[in-house]
């Protein structure tokens, strides 16, 4: 079996990495290996350092699209996303420093096993809908098991995060010791972290959050002129902020969670419109569309990979989802007591722009556009843009 070609780096060139940096940088200790093009000691002599996470800008796209803006002049390279790279996934390890391998979250649509349901993870409620973690009387953090980045950290920390998400079970899960600055629109984001940068007292790291440009990727399409245009509305508002700082011996780091390649008509895969598919699976589709966690009734397991290899090959890969873990695309080092569970028996992952989906009761059709969470390039590869002042 021919395992993927284009898989996340774990080893010096992923977000993964780039958290070690910015963890050793602050006086923490990291698990993974720096970042090999930018390590720890090359930004010791800042003051500040903050993190600006740009939810669904991929490199690729910056490279296209970018030209003359401030932020494809700082960019100092790319580096990949980890597996799925998708919000759920990487999001997760910007708040934690940990891979998908160590914090167990492996799309938007996860089967918590401790619950004894698919959870749509992030705003954390049963996919079939429902209350919230809280509400529910579920302990987060205990569930969960994840040591907040903040607490990996020897400086204070500061977290910006869009108003309609600071509070949430999710977020606050994972805030630890930081500090929390809830923020309404792109200009009140950087307005707010300038501000708080010039008033900080000691040595402290900033993570900012920004989810516009890939709401608009999945309702318009990155190749659209509505996501270019936000594009530059980012980009002027990032260099207003540079400015804004300038004196405070800050460094300023811009990079991505995933990036997002488009959808064309005909490319999604109903799961309805292959009885045999949704007969042969113990429970819905996980993952993602693109990255599809499938869980087999075990009489079906034949039934299921020859109809995947003979009518879907030509869209789709089919993968043990042991191999896969083995293969290292989750991460390196000793996996999080769930993970098994959490990938199910086979992996779906599409080829060029396909996906598949499984659609409850209580959910609508799928309409994105702009899609994520599969191995192309536009996906898995995201920019680190450097800016000093």
């Amino acid at each position: 079996m021919t395992l993927p070609l284009n898989k996340p780096d774990y080893h010096g060139a992923g977000i993964v990495n780039l958290m070690a940096t910015l963890i050793n940088a602050r006086g923490g200790q990291a698990d993974v290996a720096e970042l090999q093009q930018l390590p720890a000691a090359a930004l010791g002599d800042a003051r500040h350092l903050v993190l600006v996470v740009l939810d669904g800008l991929g490199s690729r796209w910056l490279t296209r699209h970018g030209a003359g803006s401030r932020l494809a002049g700082d960019m100092l390279g790319e580096l990949t996303s980890v597996f799925p790279p998708t919000t759920a996934s990487a999001i997760t390890t910007f708040l934690t420093g940990d891979a998908p391998q160590q914090h167990g979250l492996t799309g938007w649509f996860t089967w918590l096993r401790e619950l004894g349901c698919v959870m749509s993870v992030l705003p954390g409620t049963p996919r079939y809908g429902g209350v919230g973690y809280q509400a529910a009387g579920v302990d987060l953090v205990a569930l969960l098991g994840h040591r907040p980045l903040s607490e990996r950290l020897a400086t204070p920390s500061v977290t910006i995060s869009p108003n309609w998400i600071a509070g949430s079970d999710f977020n606050l899960a994972h805030l630890g010791r930081a500090t929390l600055i809830p923020y309404k629109g792109l200009k009140q984001m950087f307005r707010r972290a300038a501000r708080a940068i010039r008033r900080a007292r000691e040595p402290s790291f900033f993570y900012l959050y920004w989810p516009g440009l890939d709401g608009i990727g999945h309702e318009h399409g990155m190749e659209s002129e509505q996501a270019r245009a936000h594009f530059r509305d980012i980009d002027a508002q990032y260099a207003r902020f540079v400015r804004d700082i300038g004196g405070t011996n800050t460094t300023v780091l811009v990079t991505a969670d995933h990036g997002h390649l488009d959808a064309r008509p005909g490319d999604l895969v109903r799961l309805e419109d292959h009885p045999v598919l949704a007969d042969s699976l113990a429970m819905p589709l996980c993952g993602e569309p693109r990255a599809a966690f499938c869980y087999l009734r075990p009489d079906r397991v034949e039934t299921f990979t020859a109809y995947c290899r003979e009518l879907l090959g030509e869209r789709f890969d089919l993968y043990p989802s042991r191999a896969l873990l083995d293969a290292g695309l989750f991460g390196t080092g000793e996996a999080h007591p769930h993970l098994a569970e959490r990938i199910g028996d086979y992996t779906l992952i599409a080829r060029g722009s396909n996906l598949i989906r499984e659609r409850l009761p209580t959910e609508g059709e799928f309409q994105q556009i702009g899609v994520h969470g599969g191995l192309s390039d536009d996906e898995l590869y995201v920019p680190l843009c450097l800016g000093r002042v």
